[in-house]
């Protein structure tokens, strides 16, 4: 007997569950695909025990029938593809035709199902990949589909399985992000009776963030859109004796983009609260992560991260989604193109939004990694992965706290239905909630976020750094901070990090057009550098020299600076060499050698401006005041130093009458 043999169904079903299941919130992702690709409007999820107990899914969508159900659990049973065309224009989010046979192969699963033709809906039951059951039942449209006892039949993976707090939010998260990207679905979660996540359905993201994390988050977060046309790259050209004249030629598809990104005053410490979807569906990206990254570079310190939440819409031929089990992770037709694109429109944001950061909000700018998002009077446990390293398998883990949800008078809680009698009854009642008009509480919850998040878009116009060049210095607080006044409160500007800004944009402009200014020493200034510095300068010394230095090695371990950029001299000139060759080959920061010429441009230009800008401790007359808010107000990004630091503080007239308890 050879040794090659096929493997029985119920083990590759297992096999591939371990790709697809790793945990009750993978189960809770595929369900929900399920639902939307099935056009439901509400969906509500019931778990026990964060999922290791049970997990009930409830939509009013389209439904199956008899035989559609069953061979629904058959793998690679889909009704998105028929032939491999199809792969390249992925338009759902399920396509596999994995999901439902890989959970039933690790699970007792119960399905109820209907349509809207059929007299009689079905009932289905499985454990462990064997049907036990098959009945007709009477059912509303749509479809419900319990998964009990995950991984009772393999309990190898069933003790990887962290603490139910930790799953439990990890399955909020997952909710959460489909409720933010579907905001006119009505999204329930329900966990021991209590209900994590309310979104009844609204109009607008601004809406949605308002109703699952309450007003101050949004308050941090300002609105982005942009679009282009993909270019024909690859498509080659029909030659001239196929061209129809009567034909119109082929255009390309738009690449949209539209979302939130966070103020530079709020900061995280990891890149766990960047949401990135692309055609509503929820992946983590490296080409979308760098690109949101390097918009925000010299905005924000390199080592803290925004607070992002993109949606990207692009025909599915750009896009292959077909690159990874969980679907997590795609591949672009076009990547420097996409790229690009975001990159440019955030930054674009940035500087056309120019936030101002109130005095509230800068007490708690400091980066901070917040707690993932956890259900209310749940505690994420010490060693638990929520802050780890982004991960395909990570891609649940979400930084923002929601706001404790308030149980709504009236609203009917279904509980843990155990028995078959109770899941009958859970089944009729959600039917008719599904299927009945709106509570009037979601009603007015609706209306509640719409008048919210408008007041919030009002105050945000407002609050900008458009007016710096109109404001009027009043002097100095202990020769460090200018005091000022304007129209909108009173303004307190650190001098320093204002005049760094000013000149790391002037010598960037200068450095692109190769003018820079540069003052001959005297006598040339010896800097002694270890074996390793000496290394780094080699691959800097090209950069140096194109930003005003002349520098040459004088001796094994000592360099010679002979001439230097205007205002910089003596022992700054000697500490801003030092700090640009520590930085450049600091041994914390991978891939040195591969780093792009941009980054060092900046990291240099930025040491530059820090070294030559006027220091604390200075006194500065009214006229010099005046001159440094014209030229901050001149500069793209007057928010922050190009380390990431503060530069303005706005105390505004409506805190000021508040303080004093005008209003």
């Amino acid at each position: 007997m050879g040794r090659i043999r096929v493997l029985p169904d119920h083990v590759a079903n297992q096999i591939a569950a371990g790709e697809v299941v790793d945990r009750p919130a993978s189960v809770v992702k595929e369900l929900l695909e399920n639902a939307l690709d099935a056009g439901a409007t509400r969906i509500r999820v019931e778990v026990e025990a964060g999922g290791r107990k049970l997990i009930r899914i409830s939509d009013d969508g389209h439904g199956m029938n008899r035989d559609d159900a069953l061979l629904a659990f058959e793998r690679h049973a889909t009704s998105k593809l028929r032939t491999s065309d199809d792969l390249l224009s992925i338009a759902t989010l399920g396509f596999r035709g994995e999901a439902l046979p890989s959970i039933a192969s690790v699970a007792r699963v119960a399905l109820e199902t209907a349509t809207e033709q059929d007299t009689a809906g079905t009932r289905i039951e499985i454990s462990g990949g064997k049907i036990m059951h098959v009945d007709d039942a009477v059912l509303s449209r749509g479809t419900t589909i319990a998964v009990s006892d995950l991984f009772f039949n393999t309990p190898a993976r069933r003790k990887f399985l962290r603490a139910e707090s930790t799953e439990l939010s990890h399955v909020t998260a997952l909710v959460t992000h489909y409720a933010l990207v579907h905001p006119e679905k009505h999204f329930e979660l329900v966990s021991a009776s209590h209900t994590l996540v309310s979104a009844p359905p609204v109009t607008r993201t601004a809406e949605r963030i308002y109703q699952i994390f309450g007003k101050e988050t949004l308050e941090q977060l300002l609105p982005v859109a942009a679009e282009t046309r993909f270019e024909r790259v690859g498509l080659p050209e029909p030659p001239p004796w196929k061209k129809d004249p009567d034909e119109p030629a082929p255009t390309p598809g738009m690449l949209r983009l539209s979302g939130f990104y966070s103020k530079p005053e709020l900061q995280k410490l990891n890149r766990n609260s960047i949401y990135i979807f692309i055609n509503k569906r929820l992946i983590r990206d490296r080409l979308l992560l760098h690109a949101i990254t390097e918009a925000y570079r010299n905005i924000i310190p390199p080592t803290s991260f925004p607070v992002v939440l993109l949606f990207l819409e692009m025909p599915p031929e750009e896009v292959d989604v077909n690159v990874h089990p969980a679907k997590t992770e795609v591949r672009f037709r076009q990547q420097s193109m996409v790229h690009d694109f975001v990159r440019d429109s955030l930054r674009r944001a940035l500087v056309e939004a120019r936030p101002a950061a109130g005095f509230r909000a800068a007490l708690d700018s400091a980066p901070v990694a917040s707690p993932s998002l956890m259900p209310p009077g749940i505690s994420p446990l010490p060693g638990s992965p929520e802050s780890a390293p982004i991960t395909a398998q990570g891609a649940e883990s979400f930084e923002l706290t929601p706001k404790p949800i308030t149980p709504v008078p009236g609203r009917l809680d279904f509980g843990a239905a155990a028995s078959s009698a109770e899941a009958a009854v859970w089944q009729q009642t959600a039917a008719a909630l599904l299927d009945g008009p709106a509570p009037e509480a979601s009603l007015a919850e609706a209306a509640e976020a719409t008048q919210a998040a408008q007041q919030v878009e009002a105050e945000q116009a407002a609050a900008t750094l458009n007016h710096l060049g109109s404001l009027k210095p009043l002097g100095q607080l202990r020769e460090s901070f200018i005091l000022a006044t304007g129209e909108d409160g009173l303004w307190i500007i650190d001098q320093h990090v204002a005049h760094e800004r000013v000149l790391f944009e002037k010598i960037l402009r200068e450095r692109k057009v190769e003018s820079i200014q540069r003052q001959r020493l005297l006598m040339p200034l010896l800097v002694e550098l270890k074996p390793w510095q000496m290394v780094v300068f080699a691959r800097i010394a090209e950069e140096l020299e194109r930003n005003g230095f002349d520098v040459e090695p004088f001796g094994p371990q000592t360099l010679a600076v002979k001439s230097a950029p205007v205002g910089l001299e003596g022992r700054e000139l000697e500490r801003m060499l030092a700090e640009v060759i520590e930085q450049s080959g600091s041994p914390t920061e991978e891939a040195r050698q591969n780093e792009d010429l941009e980054a060092l441009k900046t990291r240099i230009a930025a040491s530059l401006a820090c070294h030559s800008a006027i220091k604390v401790n200075t006194p500065l007359d009214p006229q010099r005041m005046e001159w440094l808010l014209g030229e901050l107000a001149k500069t793209e990004h007057p928010t922050s130093c190009p380390h990431g630091r503060p530069i303005a503080l706005r105390y505004s007239w409506k805190e000021i009458l508040r303080a004093f308890h005008r209003i």
